[in-house]
Order: C-alpha cells, then sequence, then structure tokens
C-alpha cells in the first residue's frame, strides 16, 4: 500500500506537468494525428517527457507505461508500473476547452495504488490512495447514493434513444474526469463499450473506488492493469445501486451491436 509521503511527491509531479500543459493551454502549438480520428500534439510529448523523468527518479525501480511511449513488455516483470496518460482528453486541450487532464497511477501487482488527475485548466486536483479514501483539491469526495437507473446522469453530448431514461449532464472530453465526476457525485454512470487503454483510466477507477463508487469493465469484471495488452473491453463507473442495471443496458446493448 502506498504511504502519504510517496503520495504527496507523486501529487507534486503531477501538478508541475499540470503547470507545463496549462502554459501552452490555448496557444499555437504543433499538434497531428497520429492515426485518423486520434490527435497529439507537441505539448503531449513534452508533459511526457516531464513525467518519465521525475517519475523514474522517485521510484527507480518501476516499469512505464504511457500513451505517449512505446511499450516494452520489460514492465510486465516489474512489482510497481507508473500508468501514464499526459493530457487525457487531448481533443478538448487542442480546442482550447478545459475537459482535460494529466492522468498518472501507480500500479502495484496489478492494482492501482496511488492515482492522481491533475485538471489545471479547471484547478482541480484529484487524489487517491488505496485504502485511503479520495479528495479534490483537498476535500474528501463520495459518490452519490442512487439506486434507481431512470433519471441518472451520464456525461454526454446527447444521448441515444435506448438511454432516453437517463438524465445528459456536460461531458469534458477526458474519460478521466468523466469517472471523476462519478466519485464527485457529479455525475451516476460513466460507461464505455470498446476497447480502451489502461492509461485512460487507471488514476480515475482508484479515485472513484475509493469514493464508493463500483468501478468493472463493461460486463461487471474487475480492472486489472499492468496486463500484456495494457487494455480492457470497456469501463463501467457507478453509483453501487445501478451497477447491476448498467451492467445489463450494457450487455443488451453489446448483444445489438452484434447481431
Amino acid at each position: 500500500m502506498a504511504d502519504s509521503g510517496l503520495a504527496d511527491a507523486v501529487t507534486a509531479i503531477v501538478q508541475e506537468a499540470g503547470a507545463l500543459a496549462l502554459r501552452h493551454w490555448r496557444t499555437d502549438f504543433h499538434r497531428w494525428e497520429k492515426s485518423p480520428g486520434d490527435p497529439v500534439s507537441q505539448v503531449d510529448l513534452d508533459v511526457n517527457t516531464l513525467l518519465h523523468a521525475r517519475l523514474s527518479a522517485l521510484l527507480p525501480d518501476a516499469g512505464w507505461l504511457s500513451e505517449e511511449t512505446a511499450d516494452n513488455a520489460d514492465r510486465l516483470a516489474c512489482g510497481r508500473v507508473w500508468v501514464v496518460d499526459p493530457i487525457d482528453g487531448t481533443r478538448d486541450f487542442i480546442r482550447g476547452r478545459d475537459g482535460w487532464a494529466v492522468s498518472v497511477a501507480l500500479v502495484e501487482q496489478g492494482r492501482v495504488t496511488i492515482g492522481i488527475l491533475d485538471a489545471p485548466a479547471r484547478n482541480d486536483i484529484w487524489r487517491a490512495t488505496l485504502g485511503h479514501g479520495a479528495t479534490r483539491n483537498g476535500a474528501a469526495i463520495h459518490v452519490g447514493d442512487r439506486g434507481v437507473f431512470s433519471g441518472s446522469r451520464v456525461p454526454s453530448d446527447g444521448l441515444p434513444k435506448a438511454d432516453r431514461d437517463l438524465v445528459a449532464v456536460a461531458k469534458p472530453n477526458s474519460i478521466a474526469l468523466r469517472i471523476a465526476m462519478v466519485a464527485a457525485d457529479e455525475a451516476d454512470l460513466v460507461a464505455t463499450l470498446r476497447w480502451g487503454y489502461e492509461w485512460d483510466v487507471a488514476a480515475a477507477a482508484l479515485i472513484a473506488a475509493e469514493a464508493g463508487a463500483t468501478v468493472t469493465d463493461a460486463f461487471g469484471a474487475p480492472l486489472a492493469f499492468n496486463t500484456p495488452r495494457a487494455q480492457a473491453f470497456g469501463v463501467l463507473a457507478t453509483t453501487p445501486g445501478i451497477h447491476a442495471a448498467a451492467v445489463e443496458r450494457l450487455s443488451e446493448r453489446a448483444r445489438t451491436l452484434s447481431v
């Protein structure tokens, strides 16, 4: 289990990275597409470089898994691994919107033990350590108590017809921030039904779980980290009382898509 001193050091590093990103936000910086629909910027790479240097110095024995670094199977032999998204929500960052965050998690033996999200454009720093709860800007946060699926708040730009019984709330591009919204009782449900990478959700998954949310893959199975593919099929973060209904809804959706 991570100690508070280590979590403090990680938090300071993540905030340094967030400050670097914020200095370039809404400025003229180089950006391109790694593949169609997958944007990246020079700022993503610069933040990645800073985080790699600082975090590797902090724990020299830890492995490294980041969206902006070519993966290396050596991390699988490491007892501890940093799981990093230098800028989660790059689309919002590029567009000058505030729905992005620096996401850093420490994974030990497949479990996230420290999760930090810095959203400097929103003046928010989210933090969790395994077994010690979650905070936003130093104040404890707790998931809501919704137990009825219909009417659940979902970060969304527009709900499909099949989900019209839900309530759309503002949606940041960052999936990590959307999960954090569940942790802070600003949403009741966040779900994806596609393959996603560990770096997108590792830090936020711990923050939500430590705030009392139920966090799984799309079909209700536990999430695992530092896996060979570094992927899971979907993520589901909900208030505990609606998780089973959310799994059922996603399972129905998956059957529909497979037909």
